[in-house]
Parts: structure tokens; C-alpha cells; sequence
């Protein structure tokens, strides 16, 4: 159905209002996606339809300019265009001007001036080399021509390389401009003014709202970079709305260090656990903040030593399951008519793989290797955790004599679980996790510090050391990343892998009884 792109659109779930606008089919390879998309950031229809015009008009301004293909600059052009960089570093380092030290305007007039420079990035020293300045110069050229591509990919435009170089040198003079402005604000020059209370009072433009950095651009361009898992990123942007939430604005440059003190204090008092503050709430926010002063769009990262104490509770250490806890999930398993209640239990407990991997295998993922059925982990499965998790290991004696070689090949192709749907990240482990928790559970095993799916991972490193399985070899078994660069020489054959992996004994489930069972 044709999306509705002539006004705001409001989320039906949480009542903010959207820019939405399809890309034209001849600028899509263009534009890298099919449909430009952004948060208005309001629930106020008023305000909702003037943000709207002004992402409208920069659109088609950007889209105009991509039809025009490759145009030259004028240097008129070039410093109309980085006349908006030089407003807002003033406005990132207004209110303190000193904290501006990345930007050396004893070396700004130096830039350019070698051949090197003018021909490209710079990737060796162009200067004496007894200049002790020569790598400050350089990396402020190459992030003048980072800045210029920037800029020209926000704008649609496309121009020769003389031209980008152009604009870089304007961008170096505008910053330069600026930051002599700032240099001059730390000594309480401001120019000329009104003297009030014996106290000059600074001639300086209100920062234009443009100037703001909302939240939702921080986390956009982190997302971009970093490439993280989609539930990553949807949790962290939830996390960002909760933030939003509680400051009553989506400003990154507002935030200050007694805002998130106080955002704490507030999930202190909520009941949040510290370690759930630490790690799921601020840890997220200081990434975010951090990536915005790395690139520029923040003078600084407020949450920088905004953390909570974590202690240790040993009533909330995640544990293994138990041999009698083993023995009666197994047990109730072998009842179930249910592939995944069935088979990833088993899998969990002779493996130690985690319940997403399992839970997105395929009937080709369980191949015969050097005459050793093994399955695989493969990434075009499903996300993986890290690139550790991508490995190949050796099924266990148990579970070939339980019969799962039988039931893949019932399956004959596909995902070994097609009944398990994907849940909204195209993860099966998410659904599969509350199928195994549920199951696990109304076995009577209820122990807090126990997951239904995670401590068959605890549990193979526990019986890893109780039967002395090589401990790197345990460690690629359950796809543990390498800590140190000789743990990476050298491969693991599969015949090594699965010689260690019998070291563990099947259980005896003969006199096990299922709760509720008979």
C-alpha cells in the first residue's frame, strides 16, 4: 500500500510523529534505501507539521541536488556551506570556552600548505620530520576532509575532488574563525557590549534550534558505525527514549552530568538492581555521549565517571544445573512430542551451545566431518553472538544414540525448528527461550540463580573441569573468545575436539523421576 508522505505520521504505538517519504525509483542506488525516514521528535501536531516542512524541504533539496550529478564548487559556495560548522562549534563551546583544545589555532594558518596535502589524505608525515607538529597537522587536514564529505553527503551533493578539497579548506578557516572567537571568550574578551553590574556582557548570537543534537542523531551515526545486532540497537534506543523521558527534552547537548545523576537516583528508587543500572542504562547513554565527542557533535560526554557501585551478590550468581537437575529435564525431554522442549535441552546439556544458536539450526548445519557427525554455526543461519560463536563442533555419543541424527533427517531441509516463528529481531532463541524457560520451569525447578537455557553453558564448563577436558579446547567447544594471541595459532581438528567432548559421561536417567510424571 502507498505510504502517506503529504503530512506528519503519527505512530499508531507510541504517538510521536514521523517524517515519511518514499525515494524516487531513480535514486534509490543513490540514496541507499527506498524510503527517507526520521523521528520528529513531538506529539504536538502544530509542531509535528513545521518540522515536517523543514524535513521536506531538506529532502528535496538533497534529492535535487543528486539529479544535478557531479558539479563543481565556487569558494563562495564552499564557505556558505561551512559557514554552519563555524556556528556550531561556537555554540558546542559557549559556555566554556576554554574546554575547546582539539582544534590548534596556533597551527590553523599552517595547514595546506604542502604539495602532499593538496593531493590527498595524508598518511605520512609531510613535513620535517623533526617537526614536532606534523601529526597534529595532519590529522586536523584529514578531519577537515571528513568533515567536507560529510557535509556533501548530508546536502546530496556530488563534486570532483578538487572540489571536496575546496570545501575542506573552507571548513579548516571556518573552525579556525571560530575557535580565535573562542580562545578570545576564555579571557573574557566577548567584543563589545553593555557593561551591567561592572561585567561586560558578551555580544553573541542565541544558538539557532538547528544547533541542537538530538538523541536520535547520536544513536543513528553510532548505529551506522558500529553496526551492532538489532536488539542491541532496539534496546539501546529504548533506553535513550527512557532518558528523554525523564529530562523532558532530546538535546544531547543539554545533558549535564547532574541530569544523569539524577536520572539514577531515579532507578535507584524505581528498584532497578545496580547492575541492571550499570550495565543495561548508563552504560549504553556514556557509549552514545562518547560517539558524539569523538565525531564532533558534542564538546563533551557528560556521563564520563557517572556510575553506580556493583557488588557482588552471591544469592544472584548464576549457577549450572545440578546432576539430579540435568537428570530431570532430560527425562521430561525424552516425553516430548515437541521438537524444541525435546531436542534443545539435550543439545544444551552436551554441548554448552547458547539456545540461540540451537534454536536456528539447519537441517545442513549437521554434517559428517573426518567420519564425526558435528553441527555448525553458521552466521547465514542467523546472527551470531561474536565471531568466536562462528564454529564447528562434535555432537556427542548421547545425542546420536537418543536418536538426533534420525529426527534431522526427518526434517530432510530448513531450519530443524520451522515451528518456532522468528521473533521481531529474526531470532528464533528469542521464542525458543520462552518455550525452554516455561518447560524448565513447571519441572519444579524454580532455583532464581538457575536459566532454563544458560546454565547448560555453566554446567559444560563445570563438568569440563571435573573430567579435565583441555581447557582451550572447552573454550572453542562452547565458542569462548580467545584471550591472547597464541590461544589464536594453529586450528582445533575435530578429531581433538571430540576425543575431549566424550571425556564427559552420559547421565543415567533409568531411576530419574519428572515431577508431575508418574
Amino acid at each position: 500500500m502507498p505510504l502517506t508522505m503529504s503530512r506528519p505520521w503519527k505512530h499508531p504505538d507510541s504517538g510521536v510523529y514521523w517524517f515519511r517519504r518514499a525515494v524516487p525509483a531513480e535514486l534509490r542506488a543513490l540514496v541507499g534505501k527506498r524510503e527517507e525516514k526520521r523521528s520528529l521528535q513531538t506529539k504536538d501536531p502544530s509542531i509535528a507539521r513545521r518540522r515536517h516542512a523543514e524535513a521536506l524541504a531538506e529532502v528535496e533539496a538533497r534529492w535535487t541536488n543528486l539529479r544535478g550529478g557531479v558539479r563543481t564548487l565556487s569558494e563562495r559556495e564552499a564557505h556558505e556551506l561551512a559557514a554552519v560548522s563555524h556556528d556550531r562549534w561556537l555554540a558546542l563551546y559557549k559556555d566554556n570556552p576554554s574546554e575547546q583544545t582539539t582544534w590548534r589555532v596556533d597551527l590553523g594558518d599552517r595547514l595546506w600548505r604542502s604539495p602532499a596535502a593538496l593531493a590527498g589524505p595524508l598518511t605520512s608525515n609531510f613535513l620535517s620530520e623533526y617537526d614536532p607538529d606534523a601529526a597534529k597537522l595532519r590529522d586536523m587536514e584529514n578531519w577537515c576532509r571528513a568533515g567536507a564529505k560529510d557535509c556533501l553527503a548530508a546536502k546530496g551533493l556530488v563534486v570532483n575532488l578538487e572540489s571536496e578539497l575546496v570545501l575542506a579548506k573552507a571548513l579548516s578557516f571556518a573552525i579556525q574563525r571560530a575557535s580565535l572567537t573562542l580562545a578570545r571568550y576564555a579571557k573574557g574578551e566577548f567584543g563589545i557590549g553593555s557593561r551591567a553590574g561592572g561585567v561586560w556582557q558578551a555580544i553573541s548570537p542565541t544558538p539557532d534550534a538547528g544547533l541542537t543534537v538530538p538523541l536520535a542523531e547520536l544513536i543513528k551515526g553510532w548505529s551506522s558505525e558500529r553496526k551492532p545486532a538489532q536488539k542491541t540497537l532496539y534496546e539501546w534506543k529504548r533506553v535513550l527514549r527512557q532518558l528523554e523521558a525523564f529530562l523532558g527534552h532530546d538535546d544531547a547537548g543539554r545533558i549535564s552530568s547532574e541530569d544523569l545523576i539524577a536520572w539514577k537516583g531515579s532507578m535507584v528508587e524505581a528498584g532497578l538492581r545496580p547492575k541492571t543500572i550499570q550495565d543495561a542504562k548508563l552504560a549504553p547513554v556514556r557509549a552514545i555521549l562518547q560517539w558524539g565527542v569523538d565525531n564532533r557533535r558534542l564538546a563533551k560526554n557528560p556521563a564520563d565517571h557517572v556510575t553506580i557501585e556493583v557488588k557482588a551478590i552471591a544469592t544472584e550468581k548464576k549457577r549450572s544445573f545440578t546432576d539430579d537437575e540435568a537428570r530431570v529435564i532430560l527425562a521430561a525431554s525424552l516425553l516430548e512430542k515437541d521438537a524444541v522442549r525435546r531436542w534443545v535441552p539435550w543439545l544444551g546439556a552436551y554441548s554448552g551451545a547458547r539456545v540461540s544458536e540451537l534454536c536456528q539450526l539447519r537441517v545442513e548445519d549437521v554434517v559428517e566431518i573426518d567420519r564425526i557427525w558435528c553441527m555448525k554455526f553458521d552466521p547465514e543461519a542467523g546472527p551470531l553472538k561474536n565471531s568466536s560463536s562462528e564454529r564447528t563442533i562434535p555432537l556427542h555419543p548421547a545425542l546420536i544414540d537418543r536418536g538426533f541424527l534420525k529426527f534431522v533427517a526427518s526434517v530432510k531441509s530448513g531450519p530443524l525448528f520451522p515451528h518456532l516463528p522468528p521473533d521481531k529481531f529474526g531470532k528464533r532463541g528469542g521464542n525458543g527461550t520462552k518455550v525452554i524457560g516455561r518447560f524448565v520451569r513447571a519441572l519444579g525447578i524454580t532455583d532464581p540463580r538457575l536459566s532454563p537455557s544458560h546454565s547448560w553453558r555453566h554446567r559444560i564448563k563445570t563438568l569440563g573441569r571435573r573430567h579435565g577436558l583441555a581447557k582451550d579446547i572447552l573454550e572453542a567447544i562452547t565458542g569462548h573468545g580467545q584471550k591472547s594471541v597464541a590461544d589464536s595459532y594453529g586450528e582445533f581438528p575435530m578429531e581433538a575436539l571430540f576425543r575431549e567432548l566424550k571425556k564427559i559421561p552420559e547421565l543415567d536417567l533409568e531411576a530419574t523421576k519428572i515431577p508431575g510424571g508418574g
